[in-house]
């Protein structure tokens, strides 16, 4: 990680609106440091879903388009098909991009739009209420889960919108990392690196997804809530390069 000291140009100096140990924050500032080390500033074209992520273009200091729930890729496409020499990217949380997206998911990576995306799992609906989402742990206590999803109850089991790409033609690289520890920080932000290079190179869909803390919704502490990640979201969700 190139100056990773020093704020990143393409990440404003503003207050957070975010929770206490929320993820996002991280994750926002991996983005712009890729942007800044690429020198992408003035190409890239940032797409932000509806979620807690719904201001992220408050954050980042470069083009950024917001898109109705779950059609981030949509637009996306739109944008890139348009501007083919821009860089484009979408930021989705897993109930934008693994619920009502996922149809918009499933196609653009068949299709091999050359795109990149940042897939941030909680494993929850953290800015409606904590229902919920596809990727929800089983047993896991959410809104509309009180007492732990449970398949026997028609709730289905969490769904691995990684693997489900990686037999996909289209798609040139997934990868999978948490942001719970150091170490995790950066590895996500190599893989970032490499889905961003990949869309330069024009070889098709990339995406990384990142398993990140939701200490509100989870009802944890910071420290908890990291540890809940090591513990038990990567049985589920296994880390590492998935396809490449």
């Amino acid at each position: 990680m190139k100056n990773e000291f020093l704020p990143p140009k393409s990440l404003r100096d503003v207050n957070t609106h975010y929770c206490s140990g929320c993820g996002h924050g991280i994750l926002h500032r991996l983005v712009a440091q890729v942007i800044d080390e690429l020198g992408l500033r003035e190409r890239v074209i940032g797409v932000a879903p509806v979620g807690c992520a719904v201001l992220a273009y408050n954050y980042w200091d470069f083009d950024v388009s917001e898109a109705a729930h779950g059609r981030a890729l949509a637009v996306a496409t739109g944008i890139k098909r348009s501007r083919p020499e821009k860089i484009v990217f979408t930021y989705q949380g897993d109930g934008d991009l693994a619920s009502i997206g996922i149809a918009e998911t499933l196609h653009t990576a068949n299709r091999g739009e050359n795109l990149t995306c940042v897939f941030v799992n909680n494993a929850c609906y953290g800015m409606t209420g904590g229902q919920m989402a596809p990727t929800t742990m089983i047993g896991q206590k959410t809104t509309t889960t009180p007492w732990g999803r449970d398949p026997a109850f028609g709730e289905g089991w969490p769904l691995k919108v990684s693997e489900l790409l990686a037999p996909l033609k289209g798609v040139s690289y997934l990868a999978r990392s948490s942001i719970s520890k150091p170490q995790g920080v950066r590895q996500t932000y190599q893989y970032i690196k490499k889905a961003f290079i990949n869309q330069i190179e024009k070889k098709g869909f990339s995406m990384v997804e990142v398993l990140s803390p939701c200490p509100t919704i989870w009802k944890k502490t910071p420290i908890e809530a990291a540890k809940w990640i090591d513990q038990e979201m990567v049985k589920e969700f296994p880390l590492g390069v998935i396809k490449e």
